[in-house]
């Protein structure tokens, strides 16, 4: 290579470099705007009060419940839906690292070949059989002179954030999902208890009616109607039992255990989880920094906002700069193919070049109209999703409250039906009353007692659906791994070279 040669390159190669990061096509992200509440219509309750650090962490350590607790442990390192979002998180690691080499020579390729040719024999070709050999090292370096490869590596970096969001709000969703199913599971206990203690209660009042007719004071009509309450209060124990049974083997699913191990899990028997006097609430402004389904709405659409930089590229020419060097020798006369790298053998080819899509403008910019309309179609996702978080969080609270007013009523209904019940049975054994009278009571007593369970349960469910709504839950230190099993974590990395991307600190570019 001659001294003007290398100063050629060299100077090329710098104006390519330099031309490399002056320019970036498409538009810079900012978060889109959004309508959002300022204040929440039933913050003035007195059942709702700011939380501080500790209320916006664990939040189903508020109902007391050490199962719960150990429900969610579970749930947290076990469910298999959970670990394929967090798997997830690792292809996007990946996708990054992946992008981020485009920034660098596109094509690093060494290569070789050796061939036997055939030929008719001439003076230039005195053999008519002969052997050629060459080895050579390629590079080829489109210049990012438009921002093509650092708008993919903004849009892969987005996309990595929106997965992580993604991981954070099935953690959610599913931390409430084993909550309410653990509380269907205790409303269900309680349901079929009451039934029991009913369908006993209502056993003594027909031995009771059994005697009044035995001594040829009633008819045997109340001795049939009597029967016919029992079997009817029992005949809901069944449907209740399958209830349970089924809301067992689905928290069975959510905590990642098989259905025969969940019994052991829910031992001992506890009553309904039961909500604090006040619940911790978040200011609105708060909202879009704790929901992860907003982030990662927000992250979707930076993610693509960035393809609108990549589609428009391709309305520009690119510029490369290509590079080749190599040896070759072949067999003919008094060659060898020994003599493949000596000084003759060599070659080298190097400099710049172009491509520019001309006559395809109607393809290209169609494809950057497509990118854009996308974009919009994330920015209404974004807004909407704000929203619906909003509109959640407003019907969480108003349940809440609605149901606490509710479970007033039913519990001062259950005591007057306990005290009617106890005043018709004294009433009917003097002859004061017929035996209508504490049917009534008795059928009121069982309906009141079951309305109140399910109430108590609707509370608890209720309070869970507002922590969802919050966006709580995601907040599980998951800092130093991706509460992955261990077992998988090994299995992975003796099949694959992860290098550092099984671990939440890691740089990414491996």
């Amino acid at each position: 290579m001659t001294r003007s040669t290398l100063s050629y390159c060299l100077t090329l190669g710098a104006a390519l470099l330099w031309l490399n990061g002056c320019a970036m096509l498409g538009p810079d992200f900012e978060t889109p705007y959004s309508e959002s509440p300022t204040n929440w219509m039933e913050e003035g309750n007195g059942l709702f009060l700011k939380p501080t650090e500790d209320d916006t962490i664990g939040w189903w350590s508020t109902f007391n419940d050490p199962t719960l607790d150990k429900l969610i442990e579970l749930f947290s390192t076990q469910n298999l839906t959970l670990q394929t979002a967090a798997v997830r998180i690792l292809e996007a690691r990946a996708q990054l690292a992946l992008v981020k080499g485009t920034i660098y020579p596109q094509r690093q390729e060494m290569n070789g070949d050796l061939f036997t040719i055939g030929d008719e024999e001439t003076q230039v070709t005195i053999d008519r059989y002969y052997n050629v050999a060459s080895i050579g090292f390629d590079v080829g370096w489109e210049m990012d002179f438009w921002g093509k490869y650092r708008r993919s590596i903004e849009s892969a970096d987005a996309n990595l954030l929106s997965t992580i969001a993604d991981y954070e709000d099935i953690l959610v969703s599913l931390t409430a999902e084993t909550a309410r199913a653990y509380v269907d599971i205790r409303t269900l206990q309680e349901r079929i208890k009451l039934a029991e203690n009913n369908a006993d209660r209502q056993q003594e009042s027909l031995d009771l009616v059994n005697l009044q007719f035995e001594a040829g004071v009633v008819t045997e009509l109340d001795v049939l109607q009597a029967k016919t309450l029992l079997s009817t209060t029992r005949a809901a124990i069944p449907n209740f039992e399958a209830a349970l049974a089924s809301a067992k083997y689905g928290l069975a699913v959510l905590v990642g255990v098989l259905p025969e191990e969940i019994n052991e899990l829910l031992e001992p028997s506890q009553p309904i989880p039961e909500v604090t006097d006040q619940v911790a609430t978040l200011l609105p402004a708060e909202l879009l920094r704790r929901r992860p389904d907003i982030r990662r709405a927000e992250m979707q659409a930076a993610a693509q906002s960035a393809q609108i930089g990549v589609a428009r590229t391709e309305l520009y020419p690119s510029f490369s700069l290509l590079g080749s060097i190599g040896w070759s020798a072949n067999d003919t006369g008094a060659n060898s193919l020994g003599d493949i790298f000596e000084s003759n053998s060599f070659s080298y080819t190097f400099g710049p070049a172009f491509k520019w899509n001309l006559f395809n403008y109607g393809r290209l910019k169609n494809e950057v109209r497509v990118q854009d309309a996308r974009y919009q179609q994330t920015i209404l996702n974004y807004q909407n999703t704000v929203l619906n978080a909003a509109r959640e969080v407003e019907d969480s609270m108003k349940s809440l409250v609605k149901s606490f007013e509710e479970a007033k009523y039913i519990e001062a209904s259950v005591e007057s039906s306990e005290r009617s019940t106890e005043l018709s049975t004294l009433q009917y054994e003097e002859g004061l009353v017929d035996y209508q009278r504490v049917l009534d009571s008795i059928r009121s007593l069982t309906v009141r007692q079951d309305e109140f369970a399910q109430t108590k349960g609707e509370i608890a469910t209720n309070a869970i659906g507002l922590f969802k709504a919050f966006g709580g839950g995601w907040q599980i230190d998951y800092q130093n791994d991706l509460l992955l099993p261990e077992e998988m974590v090994d299995a992975m990395a003796e099949r694959t070279d992860w290098g550092k991307f099984l671990t939440i600190e890691q740089d990414g570019d491996e």
